[in-house]
C-alpha cells in the first residue's frame, strides 16, 4: 500500500522472537519507547507492548481470505476491511483498513494540503509529513543507528542506512524476482508490470504511477517554481530543468551534476564519490570483517593496515 509507513512496511506475517534488549527507552525523546528490531518509536509503553506482538508467535488471528496473521482481534477486523471494500477509494478503487487511512489517501487525488508549517508556510497532505519537515527547522535527529551511532532526522533515512550494514533486501517482486530493501520501492516497481496509475490530476484527469510525478505535474496548473538557481536566482518548476540550466549556463566545463545538491564536477568518478556524502552509501565491504567503506581507496587502506593485505 503506497501510504504505508516504512516502519510499518516490514513483512509482519513472518513472526520471530524478540529479546528484552531489543526494547530500549529514551525519556528525552518525543517518542521515548524504541523497538530496535524495526527502529520504530512509540509515545507510550502500552503502544510499544502492543507492537511487540508482531515479533512473537502470538499472531494467532488468521484471516480466512488471505491467511494473513494478526496479533489481535481488533487488528484482524481492520485488516478484513480491505477484503470487504468498506473503505474503498472512489477514484482508483484501492481499499483501506480504516476511514482515516482512506481520508489520508484521498488527498493524493484532491491535492488538499491541510497541514501548514508555522515557520515557512509550506503545506502537507499528512501531519506526519509536517512533523518530519519541522526537523529541517529544529535540526532534531531522533533516529539513531544502533550499529554505528549515526543519527538521522527522518526514519526512512535510518531505514536505508541500516541496510548498508545488513545488505538486506527482503521485498521481492513476484513477477521478475527483483529484490528491494524497502517495501515502498517494491510497491512502486510492481506498477511497471501492472501499468497501474492510481494518482490522478483533479484538474485535467491525467494519471500517474507515482505520487511524486503527480505533484510535479500539478505545477503545470499552479505555476509553482520551487527550484531556484543559487547563482542567478532564476526559478524552475522541476529540478531537472534547474540542473540543465546550471550545466548550460554556469557549468564552465563541469557537466556532471549532483542530483541532491546541484554541485558540478568535471569527471563522472568525482561525482560518484561525492554522491556518497548524501546517500551514506558504503558499497565497498571488507572480506575479512564487517567494515564497509564509501570508496575503494578507503577499503585498500583498511586491508593494508588491519589485515596486512596489499603489500
Amino acid at each position: 500500500m503506497e501510504f504505508e509507513t516504512e516502519a510499518d512496511s516490514t513483512d509482519k506475517s513472518q513472526p520471530f522472537e524478540i529479546k528484552t534488549e531489543d526494547i530500549t527507552e529514551h525519556k528525552d525523546k518525543p517518542r521515548p519507547y524504541l523497538c530496535t528490531v524495526f527502529h520504530k518509536r512509540f509515545k507510550t509503553k502500552r503502544y510499544l507492548n502492543a507492537h511487540k506482538q508482531i515479533h512473537t508467535e502470538d499472531n494467532v488471528y488468521l484471516c480466512s481470505e488471505c491467511e494473513k496473521r494478526c496479533s489481535s482481534q481488533n487488528a484482524l477486523s481492520k485488516h478484513k476491511n480491505i477484503h470487504t471494500g468498506k473503505y474503498k477509494c472512489t477514484e482508483c478503487g484501492k481499499c483501506f483498513h480504516s476511514s482515516r487511512d482512506l481520508a489520508r489517501h484521498s488527498r493524493s487525488h484532491s491535492g488538499e494540503k491541510p497541514f501548514e508549517c508555522s515557520v515557512c508556510s509550506k503545506r502537507f497532505t499528512q501531519a506526519r509529513n509536517l512533523n518530519t519537515h519541522m526537523r529541517i527547522h529544529t535540526r532534531d535527529k531522533p533516529y539513531k543507528c544502533h550499529m554505528c551511532d549515526k543519527a538521522f532526522s527522518q526514519y526512512r533515512d535510518l531505514d536505508r542506512h541500516v541496510r548498508v550494514h545488513t545488505g538486506d533486501k527482503p521485498y521481492k517482486c513476484h513477477v521478475c524476482d527483483k529484490a528491494f530493501s524497502l517495501y515502498r520501492d517494491l510497491d512502486r516497481h510492481v506498477r511497471v508490470h501492472t501499468g497501474d496509475k492510481p494518482y490522478k490530476c483533479h484538474m485535467c484527469h491525467k494519471a500517474f504511477s507515482e505520487s511524486g510525478h503527480l505533484n510535479e505535474h500539478m505545477r503545470v496548473h499552479t505555476g509553482d517554481k520551487p527550484y531556484e538557481c543559487s547563482l542567478c536566482n532564476k526559478r524552475f518548476s522541476h529540478s531537472s530543468n534547474l540542473q540543465k540550466h546550471k550545466r548550460h549556463v554556469h557549468s564552465n566545463g563541469r557537466s556532471y551534476h549532483c542530483p541532491y545538491c546541484g554541485k558540478l564536477f568535471t569527471k563522472e568518478d568525482h561525482l560518484k564519490w561525492h554522491v556518497h556524502i548524501h546517500t551514506v552509501a558504503k558499497p565497498y565491504s571488507c572480506r575479512h570483517c564487517l567494515e564497509c567503506f564509501t570508496s575503494l581507496r578507503q577499503l585498500k587502506t583498511h586491508l593494508l593496515k588491519l589485515h596486512n593485505e596489499g603489500n
